[in-house]
């Protein structure tokens, strides 16, 4: 009986593929094909069942038609298939010939004397489920049904990670044999996707501490210190680890989707791409002992941070998409710009009279000065200081300059912001549009999966999964427990024991819903006083009293230091002040035990705006006890001398500054403020890919700037800044010496960041285009300007829109008059667009399944 163990391990080892029969092999006398019994036994293609597993790589889905025999007859093969060609699958037999079944038709691979004890061919094995290691177990089981089980196993473990695929949006276009399976499963488990993020945030943050380092206290030219840096190869080492790790990261991702699918993937080819040249760069690091002053790969970092953010890429591919509609009105904006550009020098063109050009010498001496005065003034930051030389000597010019801004800023500018706004739209749309179908696509993979389990029963006229391994997905799947246990609900109050296609996917919805938290239920008291006492004070209305006194609280501040406005330290008596604030630190005590003994802690707890205040309450609580301890009780003509780390102004004026920041507490019970900020907390967790992106530009801009303008600012010494230039000896108000912009500079990599922070904000930004190109290059200008259209006109144009977008959706939904609490947890951007997305047909999943580059369905 033995001589079947070769041809079973190549059969179960190889993905369970058997080797194609020809007709040089010999055939084992009562070998029963096709499920039939008798005279053609010998002359069977294969095993019980008459499947062939070698000769049937593409699994045989169930049809309307044929779902009888499909079932009852041959033992469908796994999913998973070689790229080698098959041979031809034999006809099915007949629903009465399949009836046997193929666990008995298994059991008679060889004929047995009548009374003969029935012995394994092999030790039963069991597959140990996401290990790919095989376990001996004993028991009296048949090959088949040896075969059955693994094959259940590898579904069972297909279905799993299919359905987490759904729900973080993943592509299901990757390996999904056993071993690949578990090594998928151990890649996106949380600890290496913590150790990735861990490494990039490392790399990141390199920047701060190699040469030129940030590691001082100030960044004024003319006070830091020589900064510290580290030694070479410290940081070298350090970014070796990141890169071994990103190299372990690209080759899993690579061996996970295959060899054909690697082709197609832009992002890893430029994931491999980036990691050469970074490589390449630190050997050429080691080899001028770290005193190069180009450093490749350091602009290269943020690409890592990009590639390993699946909304980032999403994001960054709607602005690509969206940058010809940006450029048709970039490019009128530029015609503008020149046009005025033209007029404005040939209005302000030089004339005899020195004391009449000022706006020639100042603003319009060449054409470079011409294009940057108004380029600045697009923006307002110059005005109306460009206007003031010209208007002062005839007021008529204000017109050229009134018309440029209503044209270029009021129109072209909005209008620019109306097509970002648009355009991102849609494409952001479409982009959400494919994250649900890839849900959708993974939820319909995974009944695909189960519907081939051996334990379907045959009198199903159509594909099924049974309940019993529905629940055995959800158990070892890793999903949130709200909506596995909402799922797990729908299953037990659900009659029957089979789920349909349309069914199974019903029950994931539950994957599209954001969580509504439900709130521990209060105390039961006995007793009745203690009911009404619980009734008074779990009531509504005592919450408004306390909103009433927290406003008294602050009224009462804003008096005293109206008051003492003006007063020195040493004739403030900080009596009054200390005494209120004792009171109405009581009083916040006393509410918030009393809510506590109304609600329950629990329920207490449950609730962000009582978690707030509780925690301001016991540390304006902590620093009234350390304030009574230090200085003692407050009494008239309270002024202690200075005592311990802070002095009695210190201390009061942190807890009137926290007394303030509790007044928030009013918020949740103002309808219209908790929309706006319930709309603000969506844009904190929406905007984490635009987050994202604006970190990769500023990040590869301060390298950039580091490159170009470090050490370029020189301090003019010891004379006064405030009277002295290097020039004339005479400061010209309004310039980057006058307004002593020292700090701001691009010497080190913090530096760099908050001058472009300042720049991005453009106020005063026409100050370091002077500056910095005057103390480097007139091309330095080419630099701010690209700075500023990336990150003021197209970055704040798309906040703009993800704002609006996320404000109308919410502003619809309450004109609809839901209650706000629907509101307040829609905080996704794939629910944001919830109600105009469109659920893909059966058609289209069932083509994409076909598709699929690992696996194969015969339907």
């Amino acid at each position: 009986m033995y001589f079947l163990k070769p041809i079973i391990d190549v059969w179960d080892v190889k993905t369970r593929h058997f080797p194609p029969h020809t007709p040089h092999a010999p055939v084992p006398q009562g070998w029963a094909g096709d499920g039939a019994q008798g005279a053609n036994a010998g002359a069977a293609p294969g095993p019980a069942g008459g499947a062939l597993r070698a000769a049937a790589p593409a699994l045989p889905r169930r049809s309307h038609a044929a779902g009888g025999a499909a079932r009852g007859g041959p033992s469908p093969a796994p999913l998973l298939s070689p790229p080698v060609p098959s041979p031809p699958l034999p006809p099915h037999p007949a629903p009465s010939q399949a009836g046997s079944g193929a666990v008995a038709a298994a059991r008679s691979v060889v004929p047995m004397e009548a009374g003969a004890e029935a012995e394994p061919l092999l030790p039963p094995r069991r597959w140990r489920a996401g290990r790919g290691l095989w376990r001996e177990r004993g028991g009296a089981r048949s090959a088949a049904e040896d075969g059955a089980g693994a094959d259940n196993d590898l579904y069972i473990n297909q279905a799993i990670v299919f359905i987490e695929d759904a729900i973080q949006y993943r592509s299901i276009n990757h390996r999904v044999d056993s071993k690949s399976l578990w090594l998928y499963r151990w890649y996106y488990s949380r600890t290496c996707q913590w150790i990735l993020s861990l490494t990039i945030t490392v790399i990141l943050a390199l920047a701060f501490i190699e040469e030129p380092s940030s590691l001082t206290i100030t960044s004024d030219v003319r006070y830091r210190l020589p900064a510290w840096n580290p030694p070479c190869g410290l940081t070298e080492s350090i970014e070796l680890l990141c890169f071994l790790v990103f190299v372990v990261d690209v080759s899993v991702k690579s061996y996970l989707i295959g060899w054909k699918e690697f082709w197609k993937n832009k992002w890893l080819m430029a994931y491999i791409l980036t990691l050469i040249v970074s490589l390449a760069d630190w050997i050429v690091s080691l080899s001028f002992l770290c005193k190069e002053s180009v450093r490749i790969r350091r602009i290269l970092r943020p690409f890592f941070l990009l590639q390993n953010s699946s909304m980032m890429k999403k994001t960054l591919k709607s602005i690509n998409s969206t940058l010809p509609e940006m450029a048709s009105v970039l490019l009128l904006l530029a015609v503008h710009l020149s046009l005025f550009t033209m007029f404005a020098m040939l209005l302000f063109a030089r004339t005899k009279d020195n004391q009449q050009d000022k706006e020639w010498v100042v603003y319009f001496r060449n054409l470079p000065d011409s294009l940057t005065s108004l380029l600045v003034l697009l923006t307002t930051a110059n005005n109306p200081d460009v206007m003031i030389p010209a208007y002062s000597k005839n007021r008529a010019y204000s017109i050229f300059f009134i018309l440029f801004t209503v044209l270029g800023n009021l129109f072209l500018m909005n209008l620019l912001t109306a097509i970002i706004y648009n355009q991102f739209r849609g494409y952001l749309l479409k982009s959400v549009q494919s994250s649900l179908f890839r849900r959708r696509l993974g939820i319909r993979a995974a009944f695909e999966v189960l519907s081939s389990l051996k334990e379907t029963p045959a009198s199903a006229q159509q594909s099924c999964v049974s309940v019993g391994s529905l629940l055995q997905v959800l158990q070892k799947a890793e999903m949130d427990s709200r909506c596995k246990q909402a799922i797990m609900r729908s299953l037990k109050m659900c009659s029957c024991d089979q789920l349909s296609a349309a069914q199974f996917q019903k029950l994931f919805e539950e994957l599209d819903k954001d969580a509504i938290k439900q709130h521990p239920p209060s105390p039961e008291y006995q007793s009745h006083f203690m009911q009404k006492v619980q009734f008074a004070f779990g009531h509504r209305y005592f919450g408004y009293l306390g909103n009433v006194v927290a406003l008294a609280n602050i009224i009462s501040i804003c008096v005293v230091l109206v008051m003492d406005a003006d007063k020195q330290p040493s004739e403030r008596d900080d009596f009054f002040l200390g005494a209120i604030n004792c009171f109405f630190i009581l009083y916040y005590l006393l509410e918030m035990l009393l809510k506590i003994l109304a609600m329950g802690l629990k329920r207490y707890l449950s609730y962000p705006s009582n978690r707030f205040d509780g925690l301001l309450t016991v540390i304006l609580l902590i620093l009234e006890i350390a304030t009574f301890a230090v200085y003692g009780f407050p009494h008239p003509g309270w002024r202690p001398e200075f005592m311990g780390l802070l002095s009695l102004w210190d201390m009061v004026r942190l807890v009137n500054m926290l007394i303030v920041f509790r007044f928030l507490r009013i918020i949740p019970n103002m309808k219209f403020m908790a929309l706006v900020v319930t709309t603000l907390l969506d844009l904190v967790k929406n905007l984490r890919a635009f987050a994202g992106i604006l970190v990769v530009v500023f990040y590869a801009f301060a390298i950039t700037g580091i490159m170009l303008f470090r050490g370029a600012v020189v301090p003019l010494g010891n004379t006064s800044a405030a009277n002295t230039t290097h020039d004339n000896g005479t400061l010209q108000c309004g310039t980057y010496e006058q307004l002593e912009y020292w700090p701001n500079n691009f010497d080190d990599f913090a530096a760099a960041v908050v001058t472009l922070w300042d720049v991005m904000v453009v106020n005063n930004w026409q100050v370091f285009l002077d500056a910095f190109s005057r103390y480097s290059s007139p091309w330095a200008k080419i630099y701010f300007v690209a700075w500023w259209l990336i990150s003021s006109v197209i970055w704040v144009n798309l906040f703009v829109a993800l704002l609006l977008e996320n404000f109308i959706h919410k502003w619809d939904r309450r004109c609809q008059r839901e209650s706000l609490s629907d509101i307040e947890y829609q905080r996704t951007v794939e629910l944001m667009f919830r109600d105009v997305l469109e659920e893909p047909t059966e058609e289209e999943l069932m083509e994409k399944l076909h598709q699929h580059p690992h696996l194969h369905l015969c339907r």
